[in-house]
């Protein structure tokens, strides 16, 4: 019977939801008329199934590499990232919401993968988003990837806002401390799948390594979900994992470098990956390499205070991020374990 209620009310929602998309799309019919002239301007051809209305973006425009064409030629980068200041220059971001590059008659997004759960009809999720767009620096050039198949062109419209396993050497706030080799965080191993969701957001484990050559120390961080997080790329399934990289400059005590991907694996690597550790490509004759696509990238001088802060919200409400900085997890995340472990005892002193 609950199940029961539970399917119609979740019917009930989905008809809501399609029945106010239906209004929005009807009311926005002049606007929609006029951007698809627009794009037909730059030799997209667009129609009706073309635009959507998300109730956490706005109306939408989808396409095949729409918003590079409206963007117009730009300098990219090797590894397909774009400079955000020279972006900035055609499309201010937006000062109302972060993510977005606007212009009078559509709207530019940052890459889908910074979303909740890396799904495309997600908010942002909190923070890094933010910290990104704001981050400015004396010598800093800041590059990002952008939601390339999708424009928004409600440009008027408002926006939505949402407002214990482990092993390896610990971080140390002076990088130069900090000993080269691997590092593994999982979630605690008595907790329910249903609990690694909602409080360890799907995270199954978080790979560290440093390495040191020529004066230059490289971190790299590797964020594997839970087989139950995937995404469809190209009409194929694959498990997303999120990928960190950054140099450290010893001889002038800041990082160089730093850059953000987006690591897809086949359901083969992604069970033959979690479990190992970043020498595994070195010890494994498969030599398994994920499908990237670069998300971010920071070249100058960067402090390590700064650096951590966007490595802890890169890695959104994951707590196996803070466990590794600062040793232990967050006071909240604390309580709520403490909460889950009491309730266990308590059943299991009652059966």
């Amino acid at each position: 019977m609950v199940d029961q209620k539970h399917d119609e009310m979740m019917a009930r929602y989905i008809a809501e939801m399609e029945k106010e998309s239906r209004e929005r799309l009807a009311e926005a019919s002049d606007m929609i008329t006029k951007f698809t002239a627009l794009a037909a301007s730059k030799g997209v051809v667009l129609g009706a199934e073309s635009f959507e209305y998300i109730q956490t973006i706005g109306i939408v425009a989808k396409a095949q590499g729409i918003a590079r064409t409206l963007l117009g030629p730009i300098s990219v980068e090797r590894d397909g990232l774009l400079p955000f200041n020279e972006i900035a220059k055609r499309f201010p971001p937006s000062r109302h919401y972060e993510g977005y590059f606007a212009c009078p008659d559509f709207i530019l997004m940052a890459h889908r993968c910074y979303r909740r759960r890396m799904h495309p009809v997600n908010n942002w999720a909190p923070r890094f988003i933010g910290l990104f767009w704001q981050f400015d620096s004396p010598g800093i050039e800041k590059y990002i990837a952008l939601d390339e198949d999708r424009v928004r062109i409600d440009v008027g419209g408002q926006g939505y806002f949402e407002a214990d396993t482990w092993y390896g050497a610990p971080f140390d706030e002076d990088i130069r401390n900090i000993k080269n080799g691997i590092a593994k965080l999982r979630p605690p191993l008595d907790l329910e799948s249903r609990h690694i969701s909602s409080f360890f957001a799907d995270a199954y484990c978080l790979d560290i390594k440093w390495s040191e050559l020529n004066g230059i120390k490289s971190f790299q961080a590797l964020e594997m979900k839970t087989e139950d997080i995937r995404v469809e790329v190209g009409g194929h399934h694959y498990f997303p994992a999120r990928y960190l990289h950054a140099e450290f400059d010893l001889a002038a005590n800041c990082f160089r470098h730093f850059d953000g991907a987006i690591q897809l694996f086949t359901e083969e690597e992604y069970f033959q990956r979690r479990d190992s550790d970043f020498n595994m490509t070195m010890k494994n004759p498969a030599h398994i390499k994920a499908r990237s696509s670069k998300l971010f990238k920071i070249n100058g001088p960067l402090k390590a205070k700064d650096w951590v802060n966007f490595c802890c919200h890169f890695y959104t409400a994951n707590p196996l991020t803070f466990e590794y900085f600062s040793g232990e997890y967050p006071k909240h995340t604390i309580e709520i374990l403490e909460r889950i472990r009491g309730q266990a005892s308590k059943l299991a002193t009652e059966t």
